[in-house]
């Protein structure tokens, strides 16, 4: 009798376990829990993020998602974004489904200057965060990649990636921000432009070096602002 009993309160926790897991699912229309995403700037040029919102494919908004201090290395060379992409300083997204327009606005606290734009997430994007890698290699057939990485630099210029645990980063986008007319600190929580809030690392090289931004523009970019 308590086998039997062990066994039952084994396969009612696998039963509720399973219902959790399709429930998330179902919220977000995935075949994932949550997707990961994460902002990221080139080495030394600092970046404030005053606000990111996410708009889904199902028009569903998430405002305030993140803002704050983004990813970025202070040894680097800070020309273009070097050979390893990282998924960039964010988090997980729940409830929500893939995202088809995401608001940022941010400042480059080494130019400096407040920038604003609607990254419009292409369609092959959110194709490629649902496609199941193949199995073998280094993943075990269910790593999709369901990271998106966004890369802020000055200059206004942005990139986007995807990629996966195994998987390399994709570049799915380049474009342009514009210049934000209102300046900074609409935020509440926002540095308004200082340049005693750089690192020293920064401040160095902003004082000796001229800032590379011919290495992270896109060709043929054109801006997309926010209202």
């Amino acid at each position: 009798m308590k086998i039997t009993k062990a066994w039952l309160s084994a396969w009612l926790c696998l039963l509720l376990m399973g219902c959790a897991q399709a429930q998330s699912r179902q919220g977000n229309g995935l075949p994932y829990d949550s997707w990961y995403l994460g902002f990221q700037a080139p080495a030394k040029m600092e970046v404030w993020l005053e606000t990111a919102d996410i708009e889904d494919a199902q028009k569903r908004i998430f405002r305030g998602a993140m803002s704050g201090t983004v990813a970025l290395a202070y040894l680097a060379d800070p020309k273009g974004w070097g050979d390893h992409i990282p998924i960039g300083k964010g988090r997980y997204i729940e409830n929500l489904g893939l995202p088809q327009r995401i608001y940022v606005r941010w400042q480059s606290l080494v130019k400096p200057q407040t920038y604003r734009a609607i990254i419009a997430i292409p369609e092959d994007a959110r194709r490629l965060m649902l496609t199941k890698p193949p199995e073998g290699g280094q993943g075990p057939g269910v790593d999709y990649p369901r990271y998106l990485s966004i890369g802020l630099a000055p200059g206004g210029w942005i990139k986007v990636w995807v990629m996966g645990v195994s998987t390399k980063p994709v570049e799915v986008l380049c474009t342009r921000a514009q210049i934000e007319p209102k300046g900074p600190g609409l935020i509440h929580d926002s540095y308004a432009y200082s340049f005693d809030v750089l690192e020293p690392q920064t401040r160095e090289y902003i004082q000796t070096h001229p800032i590379p931004y011919d290495s992270w523009a896109c060709p043929n970019a054109t801006s997309s602002a926010a209202p």
